[in-house]
């Protein structure tokens, strides 16, 4: 074994000193030959972007000294010209102001002001700046004049004229130099233009403001420093430029020409970088060519620690195959492919059970959580993501309490899972604000008698039939009412007949009578109501239209309402329309729809007040509306106000107990027939629900 290391370890280091020298010879070759080379041309560049600099310097001298005499050659052109004369002569300043604006659009200068002897303005191109021009400006030159806006420089030439009667009149001309004038020049040069004026930026082609181009921070390369040039090294915007500036003879302007040199030092990085790649490569192909060597001389070992590399990483169907001429790799490659195929048979049945358990778990409606022994959620299984709307990857590997979120405010969910073989019922809030009933019970993958294990959770979701059962308790509560305030009714009046009857007038008779009508007819709509609805909820709910008169189901209505309406004090409207159509119904339904409506609109409508019954026709259909002056139907309740079990009474302190099974028989009866339901709101306050039934063709 010692003799098969000290092989190993021999043939490794051969390996490695066989990469590392073919790198190492290398490497040095390309710093004794690249390094000066990429000085060398780093210098170069630095050197030809410093020239650039400097050509741009004298051609920008060039072409101020070219623009001075441009402005002087105007100056004598246009003093020299006999209509000036003329108007000047005649001292027609209107005349002679146009004439100016004239000249000055032709020329392209910024100012023609014409002076007489006594330094006043005779006429002008900009009135502001004249009266200072004829007063001071006295050579040819640069001109620096302060404005409220700061200050100006002017390139100006002066030419005195000579009149018949005036002794010497002077023409002044001048080209103001501002951001214009600098694009222009950096048009013309190639390279940016900033002018100073007493060391205040008065002009530049630079896109940037003054204040912020005036306080930069300029590097001043010293070496470069030639007489009157200065060279400086400055960054703007993420690039580096170079410049160079001069003060112009005899004033107080100077001069910046400065060159963006990213591209030449992109230049030089994609050299340094081309040529480093190029080393890189190079050692690159000798990296590989010593591997190859190397695994020439070890091949047998390399096939070995490869096998068990695949070992490693899961793949156990590619069989060892090495070719060896020892024997002792040859036993030891016997012996790995043996140990292949017993591994690869107890990962397949593993991998077999494995999937059986997970596609069991994943079958299981309930959800299943398993926390680690910090609390972190390590398993989430396909029912918990349909019960708590969370998906696998957003809960692995975080805190149950950052996930389970309990409705009582303070508590936290791992204080709330019971004990094992308990379950709970505990109130979670999911995402959107929803509340869910969970029944939670635990389970721990450990022995009992360890106390740091993994905790499994089984959890169901019980909201629908907490629902169900608080519905269920409402409803019984609602009918026993409805029930018990009837019957009480119809016993205290059958009381009074049976000890008082003899001594009862007629009018005290109908009144029982009336009273006991009344109680039958509550009790019969709560029960037609309660058997519809069953049929309903057992799928077994029909109708059975044929042609109807709408007219007699509505007088059939009328006629089983109308002692309620004279309980409550209350009157009713009806409006029919001519040549009442037949209608393809089922009476006793209908009827029942009716009934229901109008009941809802007497008792929810006030004391004294009118219920409508309203008729309209649409082509192949008609519109029965009940119309109350009740309290109305809020929007956001409309949707639900036709649901089992929804009770109108939350809209009014007034309103009476019912089971809220009569709007949702309504909405039942209605649909069966192929027709609408529906409410909106009265003009004259209150409610108006609706229906429609199909007309049947004559």
């Amino acid at each position: 074994m010692a003799i098969q290391l000290r092989k190993l370890f021999n043939a490794s280091s051969l390996t490695t000193q066989l990469i590392f020298s073919f790198i190492l010879v290398v490497i040095l070759t390309a710093i004794t030959v690249g390094l000066p080379a990429i000085l060398l041309i780093r210098e170069q560049l630095d050197r030809q972007a410093w020239s650039q600099v400097d050509q741009g310097l004298r051609a920008t001298k060039s072409l101020y000294e070219a623009k001075q005499v441009e402005v002087e050659n105007l100056a004598i052109l246009t003093g020299r010209r006999p209509t000036l004369y003329e108007l000047v002569e005649a001292r027609d300043e209107t005349s002679l102001r146009l004439y100016l604006s004239a000249l000055q659009v032709e020329t392209g200068l910024n100012l023609i002001v014409v002076c007489d002897y006594h330094k006043d303005v005779i006429a002008s191109t900009d009135q502001q700046m004249a009266s200072d021009a004829c007063k001071t400006w006295r050579t040819d030159g640069f001109r620096v004049v302060g404005t409220s806006a700061g200050e100006q420089v002017w390139l100006s030439a002066i030419h005195t004229m000579e009149t018949a009667d005036i002794e010497a009149d002077a023409v002044i001309v001048g080209l103001k130099l501002d951001d214009q004038f600098a694009n222009q020049m950096y048009a013309q040069t190639g390279l940016e233009q900033v002018l100073r004026a007493g060391g205040q930026i008065v002009a530049t082609s630079l896109r940037i403001g003054r204040s912020e181009l005036q306080d930069l921070d300029r590097q001043q390369v010293s070496r470069f420093v030639n007489g009157e040039v200065v060279y400086n090294k400055f960054e703007l915007d993420g690039s580096p430029f170079y410049s160079a500036h001069i003060v112009f003879a005899d004033s107080e302007i100077e001069t910046e020409v400065a060159l963006d040199v990213s591209q030449i030092l992109a230049t030089r990085t994609r050299l340094a970088l081309s040529f480093g790649g190029g080393i890189l490569l190079v050692a690159c192909i000798v990296s590989v060519l010593g591997v190859f060597l190397a695994r020439r001389i070890g091949r047998p070992l390399v096939g070995l620690a490869d096998a068990a590399g695949e070992f490693q990483k899961g793949d156990l169907e590619t069989p060892v195959v090495v070719q060896a001429s020892v024997s002792e790799v040859e036993m030891v490659a016997r012996a790995l492919e043996r140990a292949r195929l017993d591994l690869e048979r107890t990962i397949k049945h593993l991998q077999q059970e494995k999937a059986w358990s997970e596609h069991l778990l994943e079958s299981i409606v309930e959800g299943i959580v398993t926390l680690d022994r910090q609390g972190r959620i390590i398993y989430f299984s396909q029912g918990a993501e349909n019960i708590l709307g969370l998906s696998r990857e957003t809960v692995l590997n975080h805190p149950c309490d950052e996930i389970f979120h309990l409705a009582e405010i303070g508590s936290l969910f791992s204080q709330a899972i019971p004990a094992p073989g308990l379950r709970a019922k505990l109130i979670l809030e999911v995402a959107g604000g929803r509340q869910i009933t969970l029944s939670i019970t635990q389970a721990r993958l450990a022995p009992s008698e360890v106390s740091d294990a993994d905790v499994v959770l089984v959890f169901r979701d019980v909201s629908e039939e907490d629902v169900v059962h608080r519905l269920l308790g409402n409803f019984l509560a609602n009918v026993a009412h409805e029930f018990r305030t009837p019957l009480s009714s119809l016993a205290a009046s059958i009381e009074l007949l049976l000890d008082q009857a003899p001594e009862l007038n007629a009018d005290e008779l109908q009144e029982l009578l009336v009273s006991l009508h009344l109680g039958t007819l509550g009790l019969q709509t709560l029960v037609d109501n309660l058997l519809e609805g069953a049929s309903i909820e057992a799928g077994r709910f029909r109708v059975s239209p044929r042609r109807s008169q709408l007219e007699r189901i509505i007088g059939e209505a009328i006629r089983m309402m109308q002692p309620l309406l004279e309980k409550y004090g209350q009157s009713l409207q009806v409006e029919l329309i001519p040549d009442m159509p037949l209608v393809n119904a089922d009476e006793r339904r209908v009827v029942q729809v009716l009934v229901n409506l109008l009941s809802n609109a007497i008792k929810y409508g006030p004391s004294d007040g009118e219920v409508t019954i309203r008729v309209e026709r649409r082509r192949d259909w008609v519109t029965i509306n009940v119309a109350d002056q009740g309290p109305g139907i809020p929007a956001e309740l409309r949707t639900d106000i036709f649901r089992r079990f929804t009770y109108p009474r939350s809209l009014s302190n007034s309103a009476k107990f019912g089971v809220g099974l009569g709007l949702s028989v309504v909405k039942a009866v209605v649909e069966a027939h192929g027709g609408q339901v529906g409410v909106s709101d009265n003009p004259e306050g209150g409610a108006v629900f609706w229906f429609t039934l199909q007309v049947m063709n004559e």
